[in-house]
Order: C-alpha cells, then sequence, then structure tokens
C-alpha cells in the first residue's frame, strides 16, 4: 500500500498507524488492570470465601475430615426469637463459648426447615462487638495444611463476619478474612492456612498490637494452629437493632481438620 506513495506522505501515514496502534495497546492494558481486584493485582488475599495468594496447599481444595459442626437447632422449649443458649447447638459434644462486654446478645432467627429464611444465629441486638465460638470437649483441632471453615453467612450494612481461633495457651486471634453477603445468605469456604492473624482482646473484642514490633506491625508471626481450643466467628461492630441497618446472619459452620485429643482434666471442664 505504501509503496504507491511518496517518499513523504508513507512515513507520516505510518506514523500516525503506530500511534493509533500504540495508544490501543495501552488502552487494553488500563483496563485489565482497573477490572482486576487490587489484591489479585498485589497477589494478596481477595476477601470473602477462598482467600488467594497465601498458603500454598491451604488455598487448595480441603480433603481434611469434617471436625466440628455447630448445627444451630430449635430446642422444644422455645417458639419464638430468643437468646442463643447452649441448647441451639445440636451436637452434644460441642460447646458454645461467647465473648465480648455484651456476652450472650446473639439471637436465634428464622425458622428450621425454610429454605427462604433458614434457622440462624443474628447479631443485630448485639450493642457492642461480639464473638461466639464452638468447642469440641474432647479433642482440639489441628488446623494446619488443608484445614478450612465452611460458613453460610448474609450481612448487611457494612459488618462482616471474620473468623475467630483461640489457642491452646488462651490467646485469641481474629482473621484478616473478611465475609460479606448481601442480601441473602451465601456458602462460602475458606482455608484456615491462607490468614493472617491479629491478637484480639476476648473481653473488649478489639485488635492488639505486637509489643516491639517494627513500623507498627500488627499480624502475628508465625501463628501455630496445630493445636486449637476453639473456633468461630466475630463481627468487629455493634448491632443497629431490628431491620437492616447492620448485622450478621450465620446459619452454618463446620470447621474441617485434624482431631488432637484433649488430655482428661481439660477435656472434662
Amino acid at each position: 500500500m505504501y509503496a504507491t506513495l511518496s517518499g513523504k506522505t508513507a512515513p507520516r501515514r505510518f506514523a500516525i498507524k503506530s500511534l493509533a496502534g500504540l495508544a490501543l495497546v495501552i488502552a487494553i492494558v488500563c483496563i485489565v488492570n482497573v477490572t482486576l481486584p487490587a489484591q489479585e493485582r498485589q497477589g494478596g488475599q481477595r476477601q470473602g470465601g477462598q482467600p488467594q495468594g497465601r498458603g500454598g496447599e491451604a488455598a487448595r481444595a480441603s480433603t481434611l475430615p469434617l471436625f466440628l459442626d455447630a448445627k444451630f437447632v430449635r430446642p422444644p422449649s422455645q417458639t419464638a426469637q430468643t437468646k442463643v443458649v447452649q441448647e441451639n447447638i445440636g451436637d452434644p459434644n460441642v460447646e458454645l463459648k461467647q465473648y465480648g462486654l455484651h456476652e450472650s446478645c446473639l439471637l436465634t432467627s428464622g425458622n428450621p426447615g425454610s429454605e427462604t429464611t433458614p434457622f440462624s444465629v443474628w447479631s443485630g441486638e448485639c450493642e457492642q462487638p461480639f464473638a461466639t465460638l464452638f468447642r469440641h470437649k474432647t479433642n482440639y483441632v489441628d488446623l494446619t495444611g488443608g484445614a478450612k471453615i465452611r460458613w453460610t453467612v448474609k450481612t448487611s450494612g457494612l459488618h462482616v463476619a471474620r473468623p475467630v481461633v483461640k489457642l491452646a495457651d488462651g490467646t485469641m486471634l481474629v482473621g484478616e478474612t473478611a465475609v460479606a453477603s448481601i442480601p441473602m445468605l451465601m456458602q462460602s469456604e475458606v482455608p484456615v492456612g491462607a490468614i493472617r492473624w491479629i491478637k484480639l482482646d476476648p473481653k473488649r473484642l478489639v485488635t492488639m498490637g505486637l509489643q516491639n514490633a517494627p513500623f507498627n506491625e500488627i499480624w502475628v508471626p508465625n501463628v501455630d494452629l496445630s493445636k486449637v481450643d476453639e473456633v468461630g466467628f466475630v463481627d468487629l461492630m455493634p448491632g443497629s437493632g431490628h431491620g437492616t441497618g447492620g448485622d450478621i446472619h450465620i446459619s452454618q459452620f463446620q470447621v474441617y481438620g485434624r482431631a488432637v485429643p484433649r488430655a482428661p482434666a481439660t477435656a472434662s471442664r
């Protein structure tokens, strides 16, 4: 095409065509960069179920057995919405543990057997941050390797559900993974090995820094999850009351990991 043009015209048209092509390439790169989530561009972790980018084997599908299933149930003694108590846990081997300045604020919600509003626990009446954890009576749980949490979550407002663990030495940690699902209950899985952890005050449920940590570091290094006493979830924001202002629902909470037998003294407490 350019062979039929003069020597002055051909280079000019070539330059215009090249600039147009270069602009197109730049536009495509910009679109791809904006479309990808920031966490993926940085190789970090995506919020919500199935965190990516850390954890190696833990980020893959878990083949570990089901260790704990909270199995929220409504006993015959409850006919209306009420505070969540031990009797709302269907597995007799699982103990309910509640933490916070406004502990025992979690309420039941929904109806057993309903597909649209299944029986769940609800945080709307919690006037302070709260944490709900579960303890197996006879076993710790090893959450290393491919361990995971499977939960069904619904949230409102800016509220999110975060995983919480209490280690055998009493240390409580909250995970950076945040799950939100508006406006319906949604099941997701969180590979535990892909989570970074921050120390949590078990009474006030506020995050805590590390002593003598450089650059104001807050992430606890080298967390040993081979002997975990309790596992659960936390909402670090107060609920807004009835309605859709701000709260979380949890209708399923399961932990997949290896059982580690407790010593007789700790198993009987």
